[in-house]
């Protein structure tokens, strides 16, 4: 690992218009590591003992070992000069869970990067070749400990090639973040009932009264409302249809829970919105200046879980 330098000592490259951050000449940090000092205390020892005995082949064998020395750093150097660092997406996490970043490494001068290691100040990273004229991806862990927008932060960017008797490394910013959706909070009675508004078409309007035909799978359907048979006769996924009078929509509200603060309200509020969506009814959201109206499937759903996830940040 390598030292980690005061904040004021810092170079650190930063993110470009297209929201990649490259390696510059005069960022990069370079310091022997623990077999780097073995190997100068080595041809110390040779130096020493060639001085001593007058020894014309040991000084030779000693200024031959520092010459690869020195070029093993320059090496070691030029490994990480103009890699390019972008950010490749994060997937939403809830609190307390693990945000993974991924970030992508590439290069435009064509040249071979072998062990790069892309990771957090302090954090053991991965380690990937990056070939010729191609991309590695890299993932990168934190932890989210609260709701919100959670960003990657300083990354280091660092390698040993070729020999490992250096260490050279890089800071770099990337404006990038990962949305952390509140906590579910504990399982328990739903906020407020069902509300069963009657269909303008009657029974052929979508409702939860009879059953009215099939049709194609589409992402976001509840499960319970797959055809399994017809799944298991290789028909394919085929997703029930009910129609009727009624239209089961459920309303959740942020004022449906007094004394509780607001970080608890959400999180059962997030808790409603995963129960409500997996049971498949069509729900809307009521909260402080705003109101989502009723709706269904995977979008919906992700939709009024970023309003929690934001709930008190300004626009």
């Amino acid at each position: 690992m390598p030292l980690e330098l005061p904040a004021r000592f810092l170079r650190v490259a930063t993110a470009g218009a297209d929201g990649a951050a490259s390696v510059g000449a005069r960022a990069i940090y370079i310091l022997p590591t623990a077999r780097g000092l073995a190997f100068g205390l080595l041809l110390l020892v040779m130096l020493l003992g060639s001085i001593n005995y007058a020894n014309n082949l040991g000084f030779m064998l000693t200024f031959l070992l520092a010459g690869v020395g020195v070029v093993a750093m320059l090496h070691t150097w030029r490994n990480l000069l103009g890699v390019r660092l972008s950010p490749a997406g994060c997937d939403p996490v809830f609190a307390g869970q693990t945000a993974l970043f991924r970030v992508r490494a590439f290069t435009g001068s064509g040249a071979e990067r072998p062990g790069l290691e892309v990771a957090l100040p302090g954090d053991a990273g991965e380690r990937e070749d990056l070939a010729r004229e191609s991309t590695a991806l890299f993932g990168v862990s934190r932890e989210a400990g609260r709701r919100g927008r959670l960003p990657l932060g300083r990354l280091r960017v660092s390698t040993r090639y070729p020999t490992g008797l250096f260490q050279a490394w890089s800071y770099l910013e990337l404006d990038t973040a990962c949305l952390v959706y509140p906590a579910p909070g504990p399982a328990g009675p739903r906020p407020s009932h069902p509300v069963y508004d009657r269909s303008e078409t009657g029974d052929k309007g979508v409702g939860v009264d009879d059953f009215v035909g099939l049709r194609r799978y589409r992402q976001g359907d509840s499960p319970r409302q797959i055809d399994w048979k017809a799944a298991a006769r290789e028909q394919g996924l085929l997703t029930k249809q009910f129609g009727g009078d009624r239209a089961d929509r459920l309303w959740l509200d942020f004022d449906a829970y007094p004394g509780l603060d607001t970080e608890s309200v959400l999180s059962r509020l997030c808790r409603g919105v995963l129960d409500a969506a997996a049971a498949g009814h069509q729900f809307g959201m009521r909260l402080p200046g705003r109101v989502i109206e009723p709706g269904a499937g995977q979008a919906h759903r992700d939709r009024c879980l970023e309003a929690l996830a934001l709930f008190g940040e300004a626009a």
